[in-house]
């Protein structure tokens, strides 16, 4: 005889959903699960990469830590500390009045971390034949006021500009460095990141960009193909400096350095404040500085163990 299959009853099916929803509700609610609560990072595209690779090292050091970290530029990052959407904020350049003046007015206190310092460089096509500017020559080429190369010793080719939102920290830090507090030219082309401007520079002959000094380099620490970084000199009557130069950076003699920050709101949380530590750690620092960026110095070292009180 055929055997009928009988459907099971409703009630057994919410019994094994119920067990389910039960053990979810554990695993969620355990103390391994509490640890990792993920520390949320958001901020400068120049940093992205380089607080990537450190979290990726520190998680591999601290099993149950979790951290996620997100580019769109320094301005978002402050943004997002003041919205109290993340953690830890990267920033190339300082906060703005109006930021700090927000920023009170919600309560919230910001404590700054200098991790890295970058040697903001001006690159353009290997092909060009122009080996080194001033300052007031930069300024001048992305305030659109020198607009072909010949004028400056290179071939008669309309200067392409190649650059980064507004809401960039290096946007920014050149405007008021470099630019003098004058608006960028028209023409420039605004590009997502740093990479984005390498490529774009690589393929254009006449074209001239500015990235942070960790994304000059390849994967096997080398200047990566199809450009050129050029030497800066802060005036005509100056020495000229390359930003490839450790000890023209570190002794300040390269003119277009900045610290990299990160920012918290008051003092850290315990598990943010142990993040900051590996970053500024001897083995975090050598991260820094194998990425292609420079370790910061004691006066910094100095306010950041401040700051972690």
């Amino acid at each position: 005889m055929k055997q009928l299959r009988t459907k099971p009853k409703l009630g057994s099916w919410l019994v094994a959903i119920s067990t389910v929803l039960v053990l979810a509700l554990l695993m969620l609610t355990s103390p391994a699960a509490a640890q990792r609560k993920m520390i949320q990072i958001k901020g400068s595209d120049t940093m992205v990469n380089l607080v990537q690779i450190l979290a990726e090292e520190y998680m591999a050091k601290k099993p149950g830590s979790a951290i996620a970290v997100l580019g769109g530029g320094s301005g978002t990052g402050i943004t997002a500390i003041i919205n109290g959407t993340c953690d830890l904020a990267n920033h190339s350049r300082e906060w703005k009045q109006k930021e700090l003046d927000l920023a009170y007015e919600k309560g919230v206190r910001p404590r700054i971390f200098a991790i890295a310092v970058d040697a903001l460089s001006i690159i353009v096509n290997d092909r060009n034949p122009i080996e080194s500017l001033t300052m007031a020559q930069v300024g001048s080429i992305f305030r659109g006021e020198i607009k072909n190369w010949k004028i400056l010793g290179g071939p008669d080719q309309k200067i392409s500009l190649y650059g980064r939102q507004s809401n960039s920290g290096t946007y920014a830090f050149l405007q008021e460095h470099v630019l003098n507090n004058k608006n960028y030219s028209q023409d420039v082309k605004e590009m997502n990141g740093n990479a984005q401007i390498i490529e774009a520079v690589t393929q254009d002959l006449a074209g001239i960009g500015y990235v942070g000094v960790g994304y000059l380099y390849d994967e096997n620490g080398q200047v990566r193909k199809g450009i050129k970084v050029l030497k800066i000199k802060k005036d005509e009557n100056s020495p000229e400096y390359s930003p490839l130069d450790k000890e023209a950076v570190y002794s300040a003699k390269y003119a277009i350095s900045r610290p990299l920050y990160q920012c918290t709101n008051g003092k850290p949380s315990a598990a943010v404040a142990d993040f900051i530590r590996f970053e500024l750690s001897p083995e975090g620092q050598a991260i820094v500085e194998k990425e292609g960026f420079f370790k910061i110095g004691q006066e910094l070292m100095q306010q950041n163990e401040k700051n972690l009180r």
